[in-house]
């Protein structure tokens, strides 16, 4: 199946092939011609699924007719389209995307990419002219709103990606000061890999009689990822981490770690050991980490180490091994840190380090993802530690770091309050 019949014009259809996209993934199939339709859409697909194209192609589509008009009398472009992420690395690699497709259309389409951590001042004088699109994190955008480098009040698509984390507590007060920027009649576009019970009870507030879409993952379209769990201290995990480096010739390592510091240490110990590896986390300058992102793209570090950060979105092309040095907080991070290998049809490993205390955690992160993978013993490394009692659990998609009080109330309270669009 080409992309044609699902109703997009020969213009995008060849320029989607220019980009080596030939026929769509089942995400594409199902939610491209809803957003043609100008409905609001829900969806989730496993991650490496083709999620950013299946809202990119309809809304350059729906793009292109304003911005022929606008052609013929040129003025400031308005932004009409708005797509929040919530990281740099995202917001960065959605623009590329939507510039690479814009490139060869007839139609002169502006994306503008707004984040944080770098100087205000370029981004508002990129923004001086307008912008057709604005890939954005809430926190910048808000900025250059506050700043009057940006007007949102006639954006007609309104694309969340990587929804649950958007509307989770980190972006909440955020998000509902973005929302009461925008119009009310507005298309708004979902897309995630996963969406906890509480966070889809928040979305669906924000949506006006939506399609549903979910591409369960079939054998067929399931990502070759053999999964393994390795049962280990916690002071032996660096050197169990260079042993499995060296016995099977790892040549790129994505290492996830719980804080800063760890990125930091562990990158350091491998270094010291002879293992060429780097550190990626938040409080690097947004400069230092396109920089080692890309090095670690064009395979100038063989480790990489860094926080949740680089769970979400983030494509990295035949990327082999993923490693959880710590586990992550929940099963959804889970999903979301191994989706980084696997993807586009390649196969890849993901190894998560198992220790007495974080046993339990592990066992609720098999039973939420609904895996039993054994626990390996490696010859050198067998554990020695006992397992400590089982803590108090916390539900929804938090670990089990104790009771600990939620504002998922005041935010699907806020949520119902902006009310659902029109559109």
């Amino acid at each position: 199946m080409s992309f044609e019949p699902l109703g997009l014009n020969a213009t995008l259809c060849q320029a989607t092939a220019t980009q080596g996209f030939d026929q769509p993934t089942p995400i594409q199939a199902e939610a491209i011609p809803c957003v043609l339709q100008g409905r609001d859409v829900l969806a989730q697909a496993q991650t490496g699924s083709g999620k950013t194209l299946a809202y990119v192609l309809p809304v350059l589509q729906l793009l292109m007719t304003t911005a022929a008009s606008r052609d013929e009398a040129p003025q400031k472009r308005i932004t009409q389209v708005l797509v929040l992420v919530p990281t740099r690395e995202l917001a960065t690699q959605v623009s590329e995307v939507l510039r690479d497709i814009a490139r060869p259309l007839t139609q002169s389409i502006k994306v503008g990419t707004v984040f944080g951590g770098v100087s205000i001042n370029p981004q508002m004088m990129s923004l001086r002219s307008g912008a057709d699109v604005v890939v954005a994190t809430p926190g910048r955008l808000l900025d250059l709103v506050d700043h009057n480098a940006l007007h949102l009040g006639q954006v007609k698509h309104l694309v969340l990606d990587e929804a649950d984390r958007l509307l989770d507590l980190g972006f909440a007060d955020e998000l509902q000061r973005v929302l009461a920027l925008l119009p009310s009649q507005r298309q708004n576009l979902l897309f995630s890999a996963t969406f906890a019970p509480d966070v889809q009870s928040l979305a669906e507030a924000l949506l006006h009689q939506p399609a549903r879409i979910t591409i369960a993952t079939t054998e067929e379209h399931a990502p070759d990822i053999a999964q393994r769990a390795v049962a280990v201290n916690e002071k032996k995990r660096t050197p169990l981490l260079r042993h499995l480096i060296k016995e099977h010739s790892w040549s790129r390592v994505l290492v996830f770690v719980a804080t800063r510091y760890a990125c930091e240490h562990v990158a350091n110990k491998l270094y010291q050991a002879g293992v060429f590896a780097s550190a990626l986390h938040g409080e690097m300058s947004q400069g230092a980490r396109q920089e080692v992102l890309a090095e670690f793209k064009e395979e100038r570090w063989e480790v990489l180490v860094t926080t949740d950060l680089a769970s979400r979105g983030i494509d990295i092309a035949n990327l082999p091994v993923v490693v959880n040095y710590d586990l992550p907080r929940s099963a959804t991070d889970y999903t979301h840190r191994i989706g980084r290998t696997g993807r586009a049809g390649a196969s890849g490993v993901a190894v998560s380090f198992v220790t007495a205390s974080s046993l339990a955690h592990w066992q609720l992160i098999q039973k939420r993802e609904r895996i039993q993978l054994p626990l390996e013993h490696i010859e050198g490394f067998e554990p020695t530690d006992a397992p400590v009692p089982v803590p108090v659990l916390i539900d929804g998609n938090g670990g089990i770091k104790g009771k600990r009080p939620s504002k998922k109330d005041k935010l699907r309270a806020a949520a119902k309050q902006a009310g659902p669009s029109d559109a």
